[in-house]
């Protein structure tokens, strides 16, 4: 099939986000119907297969696609590199979490899908709630990455990072020790991370990172940064030393902390409530980076939905520290640096190709506050 070549619909002047649901299995299409159905500003269609997704997106097409990975008369890369060819659309990926699908999640996300994330399960009452926040909150996320923004949403309120790690009076970092650079990243960082730690040479200063990225994937994601650049990568594993010519990625459904231990930084992995909607979280990430290391360290935050960072990244700036948001031109989704910016955590802000030579350039600097 070869989608015809007139413009996309205008969004319903209602602001009603339109998801279609890929899935074989009759109970995934009916459990993600009734999550995504709940939310009064989304209409949510299903195929049971790629064939028939297509026809309806041809007819229909809709503001995200929502798929599987394995799927009958067609596999979800093969559906998804069509509709990133013929009509480009934000598609996540929604796969169960089996190690053998793990690289196609990440060649997914290279071939143009704006997350992965795993299948509810069934049955749990919790997991399912989680889901449903998460999975809406995506579907949100996926939305504002096309190029007409999609209209404000109410949300739930949310867990602060005082869940994991409490603010309170912050110990004065010790002086001396290495730098640290911190980075948090969502919606579209998956490759915004690559470029990013592509362009760090061998000796570069620890980095210490927060993807919103189910668990399994993140090791995934780790091993194959790891053959792409010239640093070692790897994901994060409680007690890992942070040091020169290394990035620690946060494991998926856990919170990664920084602690000093002496002239060291460790890394520490911890379960604990979602925080900001999300586990990892990038604010839990960089509070304990303020309150661990300091103006020592470089906080840098990226593309992405929601507002997961800011605060932190504000702790940050306020302990001393650099801190650096992407700007919008070079973000798949202007959400989580731009509230930085408006909350005045942010010192520099510099296209996706600058990052890494402006966090170079800042962390090599004797910086004592902003």
């Amino acid at each position: 099939m070869i989608f015809s070549s007139h413009k996309p619909k205008p969004k319903e002047s209602d602001g009603i986000i339109h998801v279609l649901v890929v899935d074989d299995s009759a109970v995934v299409r009916q459990v993600m119907q009734g999550i995504l159905g709940a939310d009064p500003k989304i209409k949510v269609s299903v195929a049971a297969d790629p064939i028939i997704a297509l026809a309806k997106i041809e007819k229909d097409p809709p503001d995200v696609v929502i798929t599987d990975l394995v799927m009958p008369r067609m596999d979800g890369l093969a559906f998804l590199r069509k509709i990133m060819e013929e009509r480009p659309l934000p598609v996540i990926v929604c796969s169960e979490v089996a190690h053998r699908r793990t690289e196609d999640a990440i060649s997914a996300l290279e071939l143009g899908a704006v997350e992965v994330i795993k299948k509810p399960k069934l049955g749990v009452r919790d997991f399912l709630n989680e889901s449903a926040l998460m999975l809406i909150d995506v579907v949100r996320s996926a939305a504002q990455a096309k190029l007409t923004p999609a209209p404000f949403l109410p949300v739930a309120p949310r867990y602060t990072a005082d869940v994991v790690l409490p603010l309170g009076p912050a110990p004065k970092p010790q002086p001396g020790g290495d730098k640290i650079i911190a980075v948090g990243a969502s919606t579209g960082g998956t490759e915004a991370i690559r470029e990013f730690l592509q362009a760090m040479p061998p000796n570069c200063p620890g980095i210490v990172i927060v993807q919103h990225m189910p668990e399994v994937f993140t090791r995934a994601f780790a091993d194959r940064l790891n053959r792409d650049c010239a640093i070692r990568v790897k994901e994060a594993a409680d007690g890992d030393r942070i040091g020169n010519g290394q990035a620690l990625i946060a494991p998926g459904n856990h919170h990664l902390l920084v602690h000093r231990s002496g002239s060291a930084y460790i890394a520490q992995i911890t379960a604990g409530p979602l925080v900001s909607r999300h586990r990892p979280s990038v604010d839990v990430l960089f509070r304990s980076v303020a309150k661990s290391v300091g103006s020592h360290a470089v906080g840098v935050i990226m593309t992405g939905m929601g507002n997961d960072g800011a605060q932190g990244l504000l702790e940050m700036r306020n302990s001393g520290a650099r801190t650096i948001a992407q700007d919008e031109a070079s973000c798949v989704v202007f959400g989580m640096p731009k509230e930085a910016i408006t909350r005045n955590a942010v010192v520099a802000v510099v296209p996706l190709r600058r990052l890494a030579e402006t966090a170079l350039k800042m962390a090599a600097s004797d910086h004592q506050g902003s």
